[in-house]
């Protein structure tokens, strides 16, 4: 199994390389799929190598979650709410193409 990895450029260490940062790691990345980036990018990695530039938001959500999968395997999982704050309190939500589709189905019953 391959999990990304989100990290921080720290320094430009040439056209395809960089030294980034991230969850307690601090590698060489190849840079090649996503060209140059500049110190502070974050990016998503996955065996060294980045694959898609996010946003600090992203990297956040996505160390959160590598983060909860560790307590869960690794202890009783206490503490595991916090790492999920921004959705703990919501229900699922549809994606916008299938909620429209729910709505016209609901509106065709009304008729």
């Amino acid at each position: 199994m391959c999990l990304g990895i989100p990290m921080q450029v720290v320094s430009v260490l040439s056209e395809h390389v960089a030294h980034c940062q991230g969850m307690g790691q601090q590698k060489n990345i190849d840079m090649n799929l996503v060209g140059e980036q500049p110190v502070g990018t974050w990016v998503l990695t996955f065996l060294d190598a980045a694959r898609e530039v996010i946003s600090e938001d992203e990297a956040k959500h996505i160390s959160d979650a590598l983060r909860a999968v560790d307590l869960a395997m690794n202890s009783d999982g206490a503490g595991i709410d916090n790492l999920f704050a921004d959705i703990i309190e919501r229900g699922p939500q549809l994606p916008p193409h299938l909620q429209a589709q729910l709505e016209q189905e609901q509106k065709n019953k009304e008729s």
